[in-house]
């Protein structure tokens, strides 16, 4: 038995199919209640109207995201890559529907306007998940590393989209490193290898270390555990 999501995605490629043949403007939501066989009370039991239906996966996602950044990470920040690329696994195992949703909302402004709210959403999900997991992490440092990883994300996906060589999950896992290099939220090479036991705690840190990581991976190193 089909799932929900399931069923909403099925719906999602059947609207997707008529408005890269026939426009967005002029196809109907009777024309996609025909298509997807099911009835018009149906498609408005799922969907307020058909612009809803081409970011059905993405309130999908948000949900499976919210889940998943609910409960305790060991390294926050690597959490928030790893649900980045979580979306984009999702979408890459959907490559022919991501492509078909990328042209139609390239062509319509106001589904331009709705992606780029749907991508706030995003953000704010990751900024608000680092200021729980995070106490004392500044605002805006749980925005930049936020929006660098969502912006990042973004930037691979086209890339997968267009049918680049650069748009793969191992690219994005690279360049996500990178963001967390810039940010100095990298664990070190070797966490593995520690000195031997002292009360005497030395730590060294690049100037673009949030405090509140800094706070954390000293903490982890008092508690005897990996950063």
């Amino acid at each position: 038995m089909a799932s929900m999501a399931d069923f909403r995605s099925e719906v999602a490629g059947a609207a997707l199919d008529l408005f890269t043949d026939s426009g967005y403007d002029p196809t109907s939501v009777d024309d996609i209640a025909q298509a997807a066989g099911i009835s018009r009370s149906t498609f408005f039991r799922q969907f307020r109207a058909k612009e809803d239906v081409i970011f059905a996966d993405h309130e999908a996602l948000l949900e499976e995201l919210t889940a998943y950044l609910s409960v305790s990470h060991p390294d926050p920040w690597a959490a928030v890559c790893q649900a980045a690329e979580l979306v984009f696994a999702k979408f890459s195992g959907r490559r022919k529907l991501a492509q078909k949703r990328y042209h139609v909302v390239q062509a319509v402004p106001a589904l331009r306007d709705r992606e780029t709210i749907m991508v706030s959403r995003y953000e704010r999900l990751f900024s608000d998940y680092l200021r729980r997991a995070l106490p004392g992490i500044s605002t805006l440092d749980a925005i930049r590393f936020a929006a660098a990883v969502t912006s990042t994300h973004n930037y691979v996906l086209r890339e997968m989209i267009l049918d680049s060589p650069r748009g793969s999950l191992q690219n994005l896992e690279h360049e996500l490193q990178a963001v967390r290099r810039i940010f100095g939220v990298l664990p070190p090479e070797d966490p593995a290898s520690k000195p031997a036991e002292d009360d005497l705690v030395v730590a060294v840190f690049s100037r673009s270390t949030p405090t509140a990581e800094i706070a954390r991976r000293i903490q982890c190193e008092l508690d005897g555990r990996s950063a």
